[in-house]
């Protein structure tokens, strides 16, 4: 098989890897993450489901709560195909234009949860600094148009990391690290010169999850200055109790992403499984974590899926 994406005789076709000291085929894995697949999609669909059907939570809150499970949605469905065929049916094999779609998307849905994130931040910052003016200052019609402006921030920043290695020729080995196609992993394989793409990725990261990270750190000390302000003991603990379903997620998307960051730049003598671990926990925890996390800490939400399931 040519391994280069130039000559034409064959297309390039990457090698995707499983997990290092497990079989390829292996059916108690297969089945668990068929499961947590499963949970995922169960879990978002039924907090999109519950948001759409329930009037009362037609509120800023809970429409860029909305959008965040459709980013995890995204997300996950983007590493469902190559996990659940590596484990299921020992498929390994990825064309090229189908690794560059997968490492798009993954990259795109990544930027785009990471915006929501800092809205929701921006939310629970204005309901807790200026209560008062919460309703006046974040308008239903304000949210969607931050969702769209945040939709397409990740379609056009991540959009020329995958134009950008198009054009790089491929004549090394094509073995991948992961079960699913990430930029810097497939950016390693190139045998041209990737500093433009090297670079381009690093301003990319920092446009979007740096800049992101930072904006979050920045609205929480005004919370937590706001709320250490307050004389009340109660209103201390209600107040920071909203916080703490959006602080899960925050924490859940970023230790992982900063995580496997460290690792792909500076952990090249770490065990492979290393590197494989913490890519599935970046990928896979936060779409299921996430609606099992607002489900039990949002009254309004938990009374909706209850009331749900004694109708079934």
């Amino acid at each position: 098989m040519s391994t280069s994406n130039k000559t034409g005789f064959s297309p390039l076709t990457f090698i995707l890897t499983g997990i290092p000291g497990l079989p390829m085929s292996n059916y108690w894995m297969a089945f668990s993450l068929s499961s947590l697949y499963l949970l995922m999609l169960l879990g978002n669909c039924i907090l999109l489901w519950t948001i759409k059907t329930d009037r009362s939570l037609h509120t800023p809150m809970y429409y860029l709560l909305s959008m965040l499970a459709v980013a995890d949605l995204g997300l996950s469905v983007s590493t469902l195909p190559s996990m659940l065929a590596i484990f299921w049916f020992e498929s390994t094999s990825l064309h090229f234009d189908a690794c560059i779609t997968q490492m798009y998307f993954i990259h795109c849905f990544s930027a785009i949860e990471s915006g929501v994130l800092v809205a929701m931040a921006f939310d629970r910052f204005i309901a807790i600094c200026y209560p008062l003016q919460y309703a006046s200052l974040l308008t239903s019609p304000l949210i969607v148009k931050a969702g769209g402006v945040i939709f397409m921030r990740g379609v056009c920043v991540v959009l020329p990391v995958a134009v950008l290695i198009k054009k790089l020729p491929f004549c090394r080995s094509t073995l991948l690290s992961h079960s699913f196609c990430l930029h810097q992993d497939v950016l390693r394989l190139a045998c041209g010169d990737v500093r433009i793409n090297s670079l381009y990725g690093l301003t990319a990261v920092i446009l979007t999850k740096g800049l992101d990270s930072l904006t979050i750190l920045l609205s929480y000390l005004m919370i937590i200055r706001a709320i250490t302000s307050t004389i009340s003991h109660e209103a201390r603990v209600k107040a920071f109790s909203t916080c703490i379903s959006h602080l899960c997620a925050v924490l859940v998307f970023y230790i992982p992403l900063i995580g496997l960051s460290i690792i792909h730049r500076f952990g090249k003598h770490l065990p492979p499984f290393t590197h494989t671990l913490l890519a599935d926990v970046y990928l896979l925890v936060p779409p299921v974590l996430n609606p099992l996390v607002y489900s039990w800490k949002t009254r309004q939400i938990r009374r909706r899926i209850l009331t749900l399931l004694r109708c079934r």
